[in-house]
């Protein structure tokens, strides 16, 4: 990962506040420098002990875990999800590859992976059968992650893919080629649920789904889940649906309450107790080619994404999700100066 001066924000400087020694003053070593309760101390101190949360390390799964990120509705956080939880596992110690399904190749561009139309792509690897291996690139900022990244050309695939044999499980038959040892794979869908969605179910085993924290958000989920269920039982058996992740999460508002007390009504145990809140970091980290975990690693976004990959780590070994460790995370972190941490991790 990138070192602490390549950081955009406030951990460019470790130290913040003025040098006493070089001024020549005298200062009581029992005296609490006034500079730790600024917003720079504060986010500075932030930083590190959610660097310090990721480096702790979790336990790895037995085999290789493929994760399909899908929902048709568009802007419910579908790439961001897939780029910070890769990131925060990689940064947990764990190998990861992400596949960018989306034409739009955002997930690309928020790894930081050139993905203009010469770059072999998805696309070559569903069309032209060409090895997975051979358009896999390293994440230059995260060590232990990786990204196969998406092109425009993947936007005819869908039409290409009409005409082909065994063409529901072309990505599959890649992924099962792949030699390099990994423990997670994230697949990034497109907002449809065409062939290309249809891939990534028939390759994959489980299937998290990012809800907006909107009305609107819950509308065709059934279809999705219709989907699932189709795919289930006639091209893969093992797929279920193991995870679904609240995002944008607004706590000051009574709609985000309802739809998430909705939503972990009807599903139970599958949703996430953490959900993601609204970030700006968030947002911004994409535009410099980064994940929030090395954009702001103290941010409310990112401690939350890491408690995300946590809790979705342990839960595939069958460890039960401790969540008290969580809010005393938050609350020892500053969260009462920050009341979108709470929100974040609940």
């Amino acid at each position: 990962m990138r070192s602490d001066a390549n950081i955009a924000g406030p951990m460019t400087d470790p130290v913040p506040g003025p040098r006493t020694e070089s001024m020549g003053v005298d200062v009581s070593r029992e005296t609490p420098s006034p500079m730790d309760d600024t917003p720079i101390g504060r986010a500075a101190q932030l930083a590190v002990e959610a660097l310090g949360r990721a480096g702790a390390g979790l336990p790895r799964p037995e085999r290789t875990r493929v994760i399909v990120v899908a929902n048709q509705k568009g802007g419910v956080g579908k790439t961001t999800t897939t780029v910070n939880l890769a990131a925060s596992l990689a940064l947990h110690g764990a190998r990861v590859l992400v596949i960018d399904l989306d034409p739009q190749g955002n997930a690309s561009t928020a790894l930081g992976i050139d993905h203009h139309a010469e770059v072999p792509s998805v696309y070559d690897v569903l069309v032209e059968s060409r090895p997975l291996a051979e358009v896999v690139q390293p994440v230059t900022d995260v060590e232990g992650l990786f990204c196969a990244p998406a092109t425009i050309d993947l936007a005819g695939a869908e039409i290409e893919l009409v005409s082909l044999v065994a063409r529901e499980s072309r990505l599959q038959r890649a992924i099962q080629a792949y030699e390099q040892p990994l423990d997670y794979i994230l697949i990034d869908c497109p907002p449809s649920l065409g062939l290309l969605t249809v891939n990534a179910m028939v390759a994959g085993q489980e299937v998290l789904i990012p809800i907006q924290c909107e009305y609107y958000a819950l509308e065709g989920l059934g279809q999705l889940l219709r989907n699932v269920d189709l795919v289930r039982g006639h091209l893969n058996p093992t797929l279920h649906v193991s995870t679904i992740l609240l995002t944008m999460y607004d706590g000051r508002t009574r709609l985000a309450s309802q739809v998430a007390e909705e939503v972990r009504t009807h599903f139970g145990d599958e949703v996430l107790r953490t959900s993601i809140p609204r970030s700006v970091r968030i947002s911004e980290a994409p535009s410099y080619g980064q994940t929030v975990l090395t954009y702001d690693p103290g941010s409310s976004g990112a401690l939350s994404y890491l408690e995300a990959a946590r809790e979705i780590a342990l839960k595939g070994i069958g460890i039960s999700y401790d969540a008290s460790q969580a809010h005393i995370g938050a609350q020892n972190n500053g969260a009462q100066n920050n009341p979108n941490m709470v929100e974040g991790i609940q």
